[in-house]
């Protein structure tokens, strides 16, 4: 299973968030829609993931709700027959929330930098490294992410957007 180092930060300003990305040199991923339909398990956590209405992914991970620096194991499998995927999908498990963004993609070496509009919730900023080098590059990168971007540890987010809008 891959293995992210991530943070989640409320994101005062969306377009100093825009211009930092482009200052460090991150290359532009994609504007994508998501939908990201929630389901209630055991342990972890299972979405399935609409983009832009037309590709679906069925996500699980499993991590702790901890403000600041977290690691995160995850597996995505691509599901081809979108419909036929929804139905079974809604058939086999009871949906918990769903949670509907705006999300741009930056990547920055083996990072990615996740601008988000979420309905809802408002702006945030993600920053998900991949641990493909190590722990100890993964932390660097996210240090150096932290600084670049002036993440506000009072502004660190510990829990998923979908606890916070079954918080509401």
């Amino acid at each position: 299973m891959p293995t992210n180092l991530e943070i989640k930060a409320k994101c005062p300003s969306l377009i100093h968030a825009r211009n930092v990305s482009r200052t460090i040199g991150a290359r532009f991923g994609g504007l994508l829609k998501q939908t990201d339909t929630y389901f209630k398990v055991k342990q972890g956590r299972l979405k399935l993931r609409e983009i832009d209405g037309k590709k679906l992914e069925l996500i699980y991970y499993h991590r702790n709700n901890t403000r600041g620096n977290r690691y995160s194991d995850y597996t995505v499998l691509e599901l081809p027959k979108k419909q036929a995927a929804k139905r079974i999908f809604d058939s086999l498990f009871e949906a918990a929330v769903i949670v509907k963004k705006r999300r741009e993609l930056y990547l920055y070496k083996n990072s990615r930098i996740h601008i988000d509009s979420v309905e809802g919730l408002g702006g945030y900023i993600e920053f998900e490294v991949v641990v493909v080098r190590g722990k100890r590059q993964a932390q660097k990168l996210m240090a150096f992410l932290r600084e670049e971007f002036d993440v506000d540890p009072s502004s660190l987010i510990g829990v998923s957007y979908s606890d916070m809008l079954l918080k509401r």
